[in-house]
């Protein structure tokens, strides 16, 4: 029940001491408000490089031929992996638990784009139909390439919209006609391709077109695919399936780690979510480090208090004050200053958050560092945990001197000088 008197008394106790107990709060909110702050800035972290993530399938793995490092069976170290079609098709029988897979070729020479009088250089890959599965992008007009474009060979190109401003300033791309490296191709589709490379200007168009009009025979660049309900542990077995069923088709020593670059987004993901995780931790015990610091500094104002009115608590308990009711009136008190410095500390560091994502505050301060950092923010769960931080530290800083006053013994209270 509300107790107005045990109120005025503590409203009256702190504004005796304003500046004392100003700076006190002063430490407890910084404590709060750095707590809130780092939270929120790692969670802006983690989204943004979950976003980075995000541009490849979470199932999926990326195969790169690479260069030996070890001689085996009298070839000698030093031998480029050049990865073909075979290899796709294998691949494509051999894994179990499979869900898509793409490769992806190349076009020799210099990549010149035009379209009447627009032209640029642009990164041209030739894919198969799947690849939109695996490289997660947004159709904003038309389609993707599709099977028919891959089997009938289709001289189609799906492009990236920053490709489509170049190329098409004023006008719609779709069923217009781009020329690469001379030979005239149909747009088909507008994309949207998140990335952290400012340079990413992506054009796709079928494998099966590219290996056969600019002729870079079957040669592949990369090979990617996903899996479906598939364990990390199991994914490391993939891993290792592939480099032995390489290893025996280019010869090459399965024990070679250069042979071939694997990259396994399953077992990223998870070391990526552990990490920031660790982070997360990191930051409570730090934040919580810094708020205890601040309760201290409440503790030690309260054992002043305590001490300064021990001949006015020893009067109370003399004319029939419970020793329940003076723990009371000090835990209240204390309880206040850490609750009501926190709250401060909470609201600027929320506050603060906000303000970086309404106004775009990393973008505007250095640019290059905005896709790393998207929406910080904290949630409920954050709040109530630092509610309860508070509160438990408010009531241990407290305790100890309450204690203290409800054990003074009257006689000696009023002795006090």
């Amino acid at each position: 029940m509300f107790d107005r008197d045990k109120w005025q008394e503590i409203f009256s106790t702190i504004s005796k001491n304003k500046t004392r107990t100003v700076l006190t709060g002063f430490s407890v909110a910084t404590g709060i408000f750095m707590l809130i702050f780092l939270l929120g800035a790692g969670r802006g972290l983690r989204n943004g490089m979950t976003d980075i993530f995000a541009q490849d399938a979470t199932n999926s793995m990326q195969i790169y031929g690479g260069r030996t490092t070890k001689a085996y069976k009298g070839t000698p170290e030093g031998k480029r992996i050049q990865m073909v079609n075979d290899d796709y098709l294998n691949i494509k029988k051999s894994i179990e638990k499979l869900d898509v897979i793409s490769a992806m070729s190349y076009i020799p020479g210099a990549e010149t784009i035009s379209y009447k009088s627009n032209f640029g250089n642009f990164n041209v890959s030739p894919v198969h139909d799947t690849y939109k599965e695996i490289k997660n992008f947004d159709i904003l007009k038309g389609r993707f390439l599709n099977q028919k474009d891959i089997k009938e060979n289709r001289k189609v190109v799906a492009i990236q919209d920053v490709v489509k401003e170049v190329l098409f300033p004023k006008e719609t791309a779709i069923s217009k006609l781009i020329t690469i490296n001379g030979i005239k191709f149909k747009v088909v589709g507008v994309f949207h391709q998140p990335s952290f490379d400012d340079n990413s200007r992506e054009i796709y168009i079928p494998i099966t077109v590219a290996q056969k009009v600019f002729n870079n025979n079957d040669h592949l660049q990369r090979i990617s695919f996903t899996l479906n309900d598939i364990s990390v542990e199991e994914s490391k077995n993939v891993v290792q399936q592939v480099t032995y069923q390489m290893a025996a088709k280019h010869g090459f020593s399965k024990e070679d780690k250069s042979a071939l670059w694997i990259r396994n987004n399953i077992e990223g993901s998870q070391s990526f979510a552990s990490i920031f995780t660790a982070i997360e931790m990191f930051v409570w015990i730090i934040g919580t480090f810094t708020i205890v610091l601040g309760a201290i500094g409440v503790f030690n104002i309260m054992m002043i208090v305590v001490k300064e009115r021990t001949k006015e608590i020893g009067v109370r308990k003399a004319i029939g004050a419970s020793p329940k009711s003076v723990v009371g009136l000090i835990l209240m008190e204390a309880i206040f200053i850490t609750a009501a410095s926190g709250y401060i500390g909470l609201i600027a560091g929320v506050g603060l958050l906000e303000m970086i994502t309404k106004f775009d505050l990393i973008y505007k301060i250095y640019p290059p560092a905005a896709i790393y950092f998207i929406n910080p923010q904290v949630d409920l769960g954050v709040a109530v945990g630092a509610t309860i931080v508070l509160v438990i530290t408010g009531a241990l800083a407290g305790f100890f001197p309450a204690r203290k006053a409800a054990r003074i013994r009257p006689i000696e209270a009023l002795r006090d000088e």
